[in-house]
């Protein structure tokens, strides 16, 4: 069976997390799906202290959001991320946040990135080994 990197992680809304109504910012949402990319980064073999000693960085260039339902104050929900398509230059990933207790779905979000390197950012080819390691998430 191929490989799909792919991650999940649990978090709790803090009040930061939420409007004077209880319920999470659409922002916060973005700030959660971060920390699931920066994650499946790793798993793709893209470490902070790697990209900050090579320059080579995975950087946004598209992001949709469908906000399904609200979640609020001192929910528990489940983040998961996944690598959905590789290209020579760009590749998605697609987020899901949802309640555990029941599999809502809050937010799914899909995203485009590109490598990069710093400080010319210069973008980069992915690497040759995802063409083949990812061959079933190729798409031109």
């Amino acid at each position: 069976m191929p490989e799909t990197p792919s991650i999940e992680y649990d978090y709790q809304i803090m009040f930061f997390d939420t409007d004077c109504a209880a319920v999470v910012h659409n922002l916060a949402y973005l700030r959660i799906i971060e920390t699931a990319r920066t994650l499946l980064a790793e798993n793709l073999g893209m470490d902070m202290p790697g990209m900050a000693a090579t320059g080579v960085y995975p950087v946004l260039l598209h992001t949709d959001v469908a906000y399904k339902r609200p979640a609020k104050l001192a929910d528990k929900v489940r983040v998961q991320g996944r690598l959905e398509r590789v290209e020579r230059v760009r590749f998605w990933c697609g987020f899901e946040i949802v309640l555990p207790a029941d599999g809502t779905v809050l937010v799914t979000c899909q995203q485009s990135l590109a490598l990069i390197q710093m400080p010319a950012a210069k973008p980069l080819r992915l690497p040759e080994e995802w063409s083949q390691r990812y061959a079933h998430l190729r798409g031109e």
